[in-house]
């Protein structure tokens, strides 16, 4: 639906909100059964050791992504405002100069890997026994490294275009083309863990080329150009719109770097404690956590150009609806989703492992406590997106980091000893409420 038929600052603010939640949701959801799809077929096609091995490779991808969302997120902020100012010309230079620095990250990010596959291994808490796997799968998923920042950023922007549905093919058709590529690359040619980087990463080719197609033949209010650095005083506008992008979308960026702490940091307790095989357990929520984020994501992303465009404009109570429906639809979905896992653990452990393995056992008794992050997980998520689009990225930065980093590390090192195997899974939960009091405590002295 274009944006002459969906006007952020006059239709009304829950026809606004879930016109874009749905497609947004659909979008995400084909990206977690695209996540559960490649992990079954990774661990039943290849085995436990690669399925473990992904879930060792996966910090490098994650950034790669967390590049296009802090520069999609931030300019669809900064894009929102400016539209509502009536800023049309600023609003199509900082889309040209997110897309395009997605393209420049996602160069460097694809070096590192095809250069440090080893030592990326080691840094993310892998093994000698993974690897092999570990190095093979990022030799060629650096395609992919190179894309998904495109792909990720073009879906912020055409959905503030006022194109959700748009949006949500630039990840439903990659998602299902990854998909059947995945069966195909893994069973019938036999690719290993390779075939499944390949999936990975010609999807992403994909994604990122309908995002372009979108730009160069049917965007109302954004027109992809190479960002002007003819001169001096170009040059430095050029580096200060990105600068100012980085800054409003430093917490998306957060959010997916801390999932990939959490990665590594549940990789090292992991192993230490239970082997490889508590490795390959963790990497069953490893693959599942991303779908919850996801859940959390397209709710917080649904009320961003609704927030910041009205933010700009000044209508404060429809901020304020806003703000509540989201958070409303977060606590509803982040206890079902809970709920879920914690009735059919060991269907889904299944999915991913053969049940006569220990690691199949460990998932089985660890994914309910896991689960008790989510309905946390997912109010965290839509305050702090809220927080972006209000232009308050500091306090949002903030948050981010203490439930990604800060809280997570404490509570790895204080709840394994104290409950032993249960302290293990209950890190993330044990932070996720933690960050939610704290923003609760700020808010009220605030």
């Amino acid at each position: 639906m274009r944006q002459k038929d969906l006007d952020l600052g006059r239709t009304s603010v829950s026809r606004l909100f879930f016109e874009y939640l749905f497609p947004t949701l659909l979008s995400m959801m084909f990206s977690a059964i695209l996540n559960v799809a490649d992990g079954a077929f990774v661990g039943h096609g290849v085995g436990s050791d690669a399925l473990a091995a992904v879930n060792v490779a996966a910090p490098v991808f994650m950034f790669a992504t967390g590049m296009g969302l802090m520069l999609g997120g931030g300019a669809s902020v900064l894009g929102a405002v400016s539209l509502s100012r009536g800023e049309n010309a600023k609003a199509g230079r900082l889309a040209s100069g997110a897309f395009f620095a997605t393209v420049v990250t996602g160069i460097v990010i694809a070096t590192a890997v095809l250069t440090l596959p080893r030592q990326l291994c080691f840094i993310f808490g892998g093994s000698d026994v993974l690897l092999p796997y570990v190095t093979d799968y990022l030799r060629w998923i650096s395609l992919g490294m190179l894309c998904y920042g495109p792909m990720v950023a073009g879906m912020f922007l055409i959905r503030l275009d006022g194109s959700p549905r748009y949006a949500m093919l630039t990840n439903v058709i990659p998602s299902i083309l990854n998909i059947a590529l995945d069966y195909l690359f893994v069973y019938p040619l036999q690719w290993g863990i390779a075939g499944a980087a390949w999936a990975t990463s010609i999807s992403a080719a994909i994604g990122a080329l309908l995002a372009t197609v979108y730009f160069v033949f049917f965007s109302k209010n954004f027109r992809l150009s190479l960002p002007p650095l003819g001169t001096r005083h170009l040059r430095k506008q050029t580096f200060t719109d990105i600068c100012q992008m980085s800054q409003s979308g430093f917490p998306a960026l957060i959010g997916d770097i801390a999932i990939s702490f959490m990665l590594v940091v549940g990789n090292y307790m992991f192993i230490n404690v239970l082997g490889e095989d508590g490795v390959a357990a963790f990497s069953v929520a490893c693959y599942l956590t991303p779908m919850i984020f996801m859940f959390a994501n397209s709710i917080a992303q649904s009320s961003m150009p609704i927030v910041s465009f009205n933010y700009g404009c000044g209508q404060t109570e429809r901020v304020a609806k806003t703000l509540r429906l989201g958070i409303s639809v977060a606590v509803i979905s982040g206890v079902a989703i809970c709920a879920l896992f914690s009735f059919f653990a060991n269907g889904m452990a299944a999915i991913f492992l053969d049940t006569s393995t220990r690691a199949y056992e460990l998932a089985c008794r660890g994914l309910p406590l896991f689960a008790l992050a989510f309905p946390f997980l997912t109010i965290n998520i839509v305050l702090i997106g809220y927080l972006q689009s209000v232009e308050r990225s500091k306090p949002a930065s903030v948050f981010m980091t203490l439930r990604g980093f800060v809280f997570i590390f404490a509570f790895s090192q204080i709840l394994p000893p104290l409950m032993g195997e249960s302290g293990l899974w209950l890190t993330v939960a044990a932070a996720e409420v933690s960050t939610l009091l704290v923003i609760w405590v700020s808010r009220k002295v605030g």
